[in-house]
């Protein structure tokens, strides 16, 4: 979830950050052609995003044609290639679906990010250099996306934060740049920067006319120059006016994406497919689609609503209401978030599953791995190469609204914590409880939980669809992966 603050000086920023790093809650047109796009992810970050209150949509022109692109999955998320500027920079960010803004690292030197020793050795990509871009401009002031990042319900507001004369506010004639924001995310990251324009290059599908590039003139995206706990840009698929499917003019069509297994982390010659426009919401007969909720507070995010999760054959943990209903501060539902990494679950429903699956294990627990992890339940079961080593433990089914169920495939609920030793592996439940229950979406469902399950948002007709699917597979006959 991301929030935006305006009028940022600099004592306000240390003190938001010293808050946060204490304190880290949830929270996280033209005519439209009638054509698509295919992209590409990776996998990267742990920690939930919830998302933020925003202003309603505006409609941008756009005559993109169906996108396709490769995922490349990292450590803890999807990375998704953009390609900005004038000759074009490839930057690599997280793909999000439970935030709007995209936003790219800014200066080579001048980048800084606090509190990011985990990625102090990962080196993804270089960072965006907008002077080395002959397209790049500031966005001004009077701009509706400046308007939106600052989160004002008056678009005069930017403008006089940046000093403009009574006169050119009331003409619409002031020349001066969107004034710096900061723009924060649930788990307690926040990022620094400025708006700017420049031009994306866009892949099309396999179907489109001799798989064009098309040029994106003026996407408008963050150029930050400092983060808390971000070191990554990010590309918000939520659907706010400043996300990526916003602007690529497709809110009215949808995408879809089939995230590649863990075991496929880091490597470079496979990425999941990630598809834009109407080829990813076309022809999917064979999909089970429940209803999207709409938040009265977060409503640019993607709800859904969990009914019931089945364990095994006979140990079923009824679900709470909150995870299908909002109540009246807006509070509920369960947000699908491709950049939270773990599904979170709240209390006490979390620990009624934890307590099923238990009285349903046999096997010892591992209790040091447990206290060492974040996770809390881990068993040390008899190591095998046979593919079906899962089947050990019990199936996990989630019951969502609309008679829909996913059973989760394997290896997308119990997980092995290292190598092998003595022919006994340590293998732990990733899910993860609620830090607040109380605030914002009740539960996450996340991307791990999403490995090989394609995944459909068809935003024409708000519903998301499931479907469990060999995603290797699904990238062969995408070309994602070189052999």
């Amino acid at each position: 979830m991301a929030t935006p603050f305006t009028n940022i000086n600099p004592f306000f920023i240390l003190f938001l950050i010293a808050f946060l790093s204490f304190n880290q809650t949830l929270a996280r047109q033209r005519p439209i052609s009638t054509t698509s796009l295919v992209l590409g992810m990776r996998h990267s970050r742990s920690s939930i995003r919830s998302p933020v209150s925003s202003s309603n949509s505006k409609k941008i022109p756009s005559q993109v044609l169906d996108l396709m692109e490769p995922l490349r999955e990292v450590r803890d998320g999807y990375l998704i290639s953009l390609n900005l500027g004038t000759p074009p920079q490839v930057i690599q960010v997280y793909m999000d679906t439970g935030s709007d803004l995209t936003w790219v690292p800014c200066g080579n030197l001048s980048f800084s990010c606090m509190d990011c020793d985990d990625y102090r050795n990962t080196i993804i990509n270089p960072n965006f250099s907008p002077s080395a871009s002959s397209s790049s401009v500031r966005d001004l002031c009077g701009s509706p996306f400046c308007t939106d990042i600052h989160s004002s319900d008056n678009p005069l507001d930017p403008c006089t934060i940046a000093g403009c004369s009574l006169s050119t506010l009331i003409k619409g004639t002031c020349p001066r740049p969107c004034p710096s924001f900061a723009y924060t995310y649930g788990a307690g990251g926040v990022v620094v920067g400025t708006l700017s324009r420049d031009t994306l290059r866009v892949h099309g599908t396999s179907s489109s006319p001799s798989n064009v590039t098309s040029e994106i003139p003026s996407f408008c995206f963050g150029c930050i120059g400092s983060t808390f706990r971000e070191p990554i840009g990010i590309a918000g698929f939520g659907r706010g006016p400043l996300s990526l499917p916003s602007q690529l003019g497709f809110l009215q069509k949808g995408f879809s994406h089939c995230f590649l297994a863990f075991k496929y982390v880091n490597n470079p010659n496979i990425s999941s497919p990630l598809v834009i426009g109407d080829v990813a919401i076309s022809s999917k007969q064979n999909l089970q689609f429940t209803p999207m909720l709409k938040s009265p507070i977060y409503p640019n995010y993607y709800y859904i609503g969990l009914e019931a999760i089945t364990i095994g054959n006979n140990g079923i943990a009824q679900v709470p209401l909150s995870m299908r209903e909002f109540d009246s501060q807006g509070n509920g539902g369960m947000l699908i978030d491709s950049g939270t990494t773990y599904t979170h679950l709240p209390e006490p429903f979390y620990s009624d599953v934890l307590s099923v699956l238990q009285s349903l294990i046999t096997y010892p627990r591992a209790k040091e791995m447990e206290m060492k992890t974040s996770f809390d339940l881990c068993y040390k079961v008899p190591y095998t190469t046979n593919a079906f080593t899962d089947e050990l433990f019990p199936s996990i089914t989630f019951h969502f609204l609309n008679n829909v169920s996913l059973d989760l495939p394997q290896g997308n609920h119990f997980y092995a914590m290292g190598a092998p030793i003595n022919s006994t592996v340590v293998k732990c439940l990733l899910f993860q409880t609620m830090d607040d229950g109380d605030y914002g979406p009740a539960g996450v469902f996340g991307s791990f939980q999403q490995q090989n399950v394609e995944v459909v948002y068809d935003l024409q007709k708000n519903r998301i669809g499931f479907q469990a699917m060999d995603c290797a597979s699904a990238a062969a006959s995408q070309g994602l992966h070189k052999i």
